[in-house]
């Protein structure tokens, strides 16, 4: 693709090429990250002013801004210094005063001429018992009225900044805004009523009252639209590129599968039944597989992803599953080894951890194909690592694989299938923002014999009585998990929290009862209170931080986690999800610090209310704001100007669903309407888009 098309060369201009804008000025602007013309378009305004004209300040619902002609009557000059300069004006019902703090009397007789009219716009206020309006904004004569807008926008500023200096500016910018060739589907334009996105970007720059500014505004939603749309494209494209490489079709024959399914002590889930068959279709075409598994706690993500690595070692090829952490990686080792037993099927891990003649070993191993499936971190795709036919990689991914990850890794085997897997069921806007290049498979149900976890909210003021009930607990054989609060950043607090929980609880239950794993342990010294956990000879496990928990216990039933208020939703959720793996009973208690925030209080209260992680994933959205809910810094999420991601799901959707058919209709965007998409692409600076049109 060549490059910025040259109708957009007055947009991507240096910010000093506009009116009013210095280089001081355009060094305090990329506070707003406002580096170009094009991004002063893209900032609209948060707020309105009313100055409609009105022909006196009674009646106004006071403090409040007026617009209102006056006559001049007396100046009043301070008689001491530092008092303000006060100057009665008369509407036409009543008499108040301008007030002017710090101001040179000859300024204040020029601005306003005693026996003169005069427009004020400003706002007013009762002080000392008569109306006063300090420093007006606007001081016009009559037959300029027309110079105070009747509404005016109010935009974000950052310190050094105006809104005088911005509205000049913006105002420079919407000069050079051309008309562009519509990239939107004709039919859909006319059916939203949606202007074009010149008069859009005019219209939200010039609102006429607070319905203007509100994210409903006909020009607004049109403007998000273009947003979510050069976003699905990118993704589009990514997949398009994705679809066209050429995969290799992988025909699961069905008899590994068979003897593991002949083995599970249950039987599989509808949802996960269905998930193997998507898959399996998927890998058995002939192009590769792209697709989403995401599921709640405890639905049974990590089978599913057995199945597809059993379908591509039946049809003769190696797999991969890439987890986040070495204590994941272990555990899939450990989880899925009986299984890969039972159909003879050869699994390793590779960790960062293994050296020298080992390592050696196993990737020669692999290179001849001796070793079906490879478990293991980052590790798994270094250079030397080189498989004999890889077919599939799953990712166990915890939101650190952007797009271009994923299109890197899809390069490690010639015609790789990708599975993803998210352990931490996502919103429905937050999937198709990140992941709306693949298809989704969802796991919405628990496998039979699930018990519901009870959960109840504590005060740390009963921590006597909690200790009381894990007594009993242990005495009938169960086992608890005690997770430590998170005390801030450093590693350091958190254990002395656990340490001193750890020796608390000792004194209590009895040495040989409870068990400590943190962060600074050891690997060894950490996999063997792990061991000695899992076996059953500590009872309780007091730990830091959320992943050295990642194990499974189906004894365990118990769930404390301390100072809950301190964790996130999602967080606590998977958590509690460690409990509730066997089929007694469980409970998870949280215990929390009075007095709980309005937001510690919610959070808690929403967890005891259900244990359905989709909507305990809607909740945190709704509460947290995207941004923060994954850290957009890392998570290969848009960050838009317009859009608001958790509450356009709908415009997301159309604008997905328009990218695809897009793209299917028009695959390499040089028709008239894919002419306009690549200006749209270029204009909201989808770099990664362009990459992919040049490269496709």
């Amino acid at each position: 693709m060549s490059g910025r098309p040259a109708v957009l060369f007055p947009l991507f201009a240096g910010l000093e090429t506009l009116a009013g804008i210095g280089p001081k000025t355009a060094q305090t602007l990329q506070a707003l990250n406002v580096l170009a013309p094009r991004d002063l378009l893209m900032l609209l305004p948060v707020s309105g002013i009313d100055r409609q004209l009105r022909n006196t300040v009674l009646g106004a619902d006071l403090p409040r801004v007026v617009t209102v002609p006056v006559q001049i009557g007396q100046h009043r000059a301070p008689r001491q210094k530092g008092r303000p300069y006060r100057v009665d004006v008369s509407d036409a019902q009543t008499t108040f005063q301008a007030v002017f703090f710090h101001a040179r009397g000859e300024y204040v007789q020029k601005l306003l001429p005693t026996g003169q009219r005069r427009i004020l716009s400003g706002k007013a206020e009762f002080f000392d018992g008569i109306v006063q309006m300090p420093h007006p904004d606007h001081v016009v004569a009559e037959q300029n009225v027309s110079q105070i807008p009747e509404f005016e926008p109010v935009y974000p500023l950052t310190a050094g900044l105006t809104q005088k200096t911005l509205q000049k500016a913006i105002a420079s910018a919407l000069e050079r805004l051309p008309e562009f060739s519509e990239w939107i589907d004709p039919a859909h334009c006319v059916a939203a009523q949606w202007p074009s996105f010149k008069e859009a970007v005019q219209t939200a720059h010039h609102p006429r009252s607070d319905a203007d500014v509100a994210a409903t505004a006909v020009a607004r939603q049109r403007l998000a639209y273009d947003e979510f749309f050069a976003h699905q494209l990118t993704l589009a494209l990514a997949r398009q590129i994705e679809m066209r490489r050429p995969g290799q079709p992988s025909k699961g024959t069905g008899t590994l599968q068979s003897s593991v399914l002949a083995a599970l002590p249950y039987t599989p889930t509808n949802a996960q039944n269905k998930a193997i068959s998507e898959i399996s279709d998927d890998m058995g075409r002939s192009h590769r597989m792209h697709r989403l598994l995401q599921g709640d706690v405890g639905s049974g993500k990590t089978l599913v992803a057995f199945f597809a690595l059993l379908i591509a070692i039946e049809a003769g090829g190696q797999g991969a599953l890439m987890a986040p952490t070495e204590i994941l990686a272990r555990q899939h080792l450990e989880s899925l080894q009986p299984l890969a037993e039972t159909a003879g099927v050869v699994l390793e891990v590779l960790t960062g951890r293994d050296k020298g003649a080992e390592r050696a070993a196993k990737l020669a191993a692999l290179a001849r194909g001796d070793i079906h499936i490879l478990v293991g971190t980052h590790a798994v795709f270094q250079k030397d690592v080189v498989f004999s036919d890889l077919r599939i990689a799953v990712i166990d991914e915890q939101h650190r694989f952007g797009v271009r990850q994923r299109l890197e890794l899809g390069e490690k085997g010639t015609a790789t299938d990708v599975l993803v897997m998210t352990a931490t069921p996502i919103p429905r806007s937050l999937e198709m923002a990140q992941y709306g290049d693949m298809d989704v498979s969802v796991l919405d149900e628990k496998p039979a014999g699930r018990k519901p976890i009870s959960t109840a909210m504590i005060s740390v003021a009963r921590l006597d009585e909690v200790g009381a009930r894990l007594r009993s607990a242990i005495d009938q054989g169960r086992q608890c998990y005690w997770v430590c609060p998170l005390v801030d950043e450093s590693e350091v607090s958190d254990l002395t929290a656990a340490e001193e929980r750890f020796k608390a609880l000792r004194a209590v239950l009895g040495e040989k009862d409870v068990g400590l794993v943190h962060g600074q342990m050891p690997v060894q010294e950490k996999d063997a209170a792990m061991a000695a956990f899992v076996a059953g000879h500590t009872k309780i496990l007091v730990a830091t931080t959320v992943i050295e928990v990642g194990v499974n216990v189906p004894n365990a039933t118990i769930m404390v986690i301390e100072r809950a208020e301190s964790f996130g939703l999602a967080q606590l959720h998977q958590l509690r999800g460690r409990v509730g793996r066997g089929s007694e009973e469980s409970t998870c208690l949280l215990l929390y610090q009075a007095p709980l925030s309005q937001t510690g209080q919610r959070r808690l209260e929403v967890l005891r209310e259900t244990n359905d992680g989709f909507r305990i994933a809607e909740v945190d959205l709704n509460m947290r704001g995207a941004g923060d809910l994954i850290g957009t810094a890392q998570s290969g999420l848009p960050r838009f100007w317009i859009a608001d991601l958790e509450n356009q799901t709908g415009l997301m959707r159309t604008a997905k669903s328009d990218a695809r058919t897009l793209l299917a209709m028009d695959p390499d965007l040089t028709s008239a309407r894919g002419q306009a998409a690549r200006t749209l692409l270029w204009f909201m600076r989808q770099d990664e888009a362009i990459r992919l049109i040049s490269v496709g």
